[in-house]
């Protein structure tokens, strides 16, 4: 049995391969790969060859938002969701429940651990989470992306009538929305330069979606927001624009939480405004142990995520895939491998 296998070798230059495939060690399982999310993380691996920090030092497998089914053994035919961090489970953030935090942390698509855009893969029991039949397979991948926006709105300590704002609405803003109206949130404002996405924002309880890029947006925003001001203000994009309007519009003594990666490696604030209104900034690390939640929202019918799926491709398309989410017309990139 051969497999195929999307790998990034430098900036720009993916390359499908035929390769073995993995025999599962103890403790893990073999999976068949059904579908696979493309992150903004993934475009930053392909177009600057890392991030942050880390960079590209061998050919790497991207993907970490993804489903499969267990490919053999006794669970064999199981469809699962996988959670793609694996953390050690006995550092001091591990063990207080942080497991986003652990510094040993090996996380798929990042580094030197691969990813999930190839045919099959072995993963740990453990990380794999059984999805129930409604699901589709598109809709057990974007659970992780889900998961990432359940733990910024956790940060975010919103409660019954918070007003919050969503500065950037891809899957991840639209998410935090989703999950922030649930919560019993009024989101008060929606800034996104991409008229779909604003729709979106609309459609899934904004009073208001406003484009950043037009004459006259500062005053909009300042209308919107009113003397009141925000009380939690997500920032989901990966623009410095973005963070310091979420700055301005959060009231005094209220929070801003971080989610977008900078493709610069910098997040920069006026530091007056963030001081004198005795901001907290707060900044996301992926997710912490929420699948459970994330499986109840979207049984529950409280979050959509299916709806956000706009583009479909297999995994030999995936150079027109990459390019369409690059483009970011639509909102979430779906490789069915």
């Amino acid at each position: 049995m051969i497999l195929q296998v999307l790998r990034l070798h430098s900036t720009g230059d993916l390359r499908l391969l035929d390769e073995p495939v993995p025999d599962p060690s103890d403790g893990e399982e073999l999976l068949r790969i059904t579908a696979v999310g493309i992150c903004g993380s993934d475009l930053h691996w392909l177009e600057e060859g890392g991030i942050g920090d880390a960079h590209l030092d061998r050919p790497l497998v991207l993907g970490h938002e993804f489903a499969g089914v267990i490919a053999s053994g006794p669970r064999e035919g199981l469809r699962v969701a996988v959670d793609p961090s694996i953390p050690c489970g006995q550092c001091r953030y591990c063990m207080e429940g942080n497991t986003n935090l652990c510094t040993r942390l090996r996380f798929a698509g990042h580094g030197s651990e691969d990813g999930a855009l190839r045919t099959f893969m072995a993963w740990p029991s453990s990380r794999l989470h059984p999805i129930p039949d409604s699901f589709s397979d598109e809709t057990g991948a974007l659970l992780e992306p889900l998961g990432v926006a359940i733990h910024a709105v956790d940060l975010g300590k919103i409660s019954e009538g918070s007003r919050v704002g969503i500065f950037g609405c891809g899957p991840i803003g639209l998410l935090i929305e989703q999950v922030a109206v649930a919560r019993g949130a009024k989101i008060v404002v929606a800034t996104e330069p991409i008229p779909a996405r604003r729709e979106a924002a609309l459609r899934y309880g904004a009073a208001i979606a406003l484009d950043p890029n037009v004459e006259g947006y500062a005053g909009e925003l300042r209308r919107a927001v009113g003397p009141e001001g925000l009380d939690v203000a997500f920032e989901a994009s990966n623009d410095s624009q973005a963070i310091q309007d979420a700055v301005d519009a959060a009231r005094p003594g209220g929070r801003v939480v971080i989610t977008g990666i900078p493709s610069d490696d910098q997040i920069v604030v006026r530091a007056s405004t963030a001081r004198r209104k005795g901001l907290s900034l707060l900044l996301t690390r992926r997710m912490k142990e929420v699948y459970d939640r994330a499986i109840g929202l979207v049984t529950s019918g409280a979050v959509d995520v299916d709806g956000l799926v706009t583009q479909r491709f297999s995994l030999a398309s995936f150079s027109p895939a990459f390019d369409t989410a690059l483009r970011r017309t639509g909102h979430k990139v779906i490789i069915n491998p």
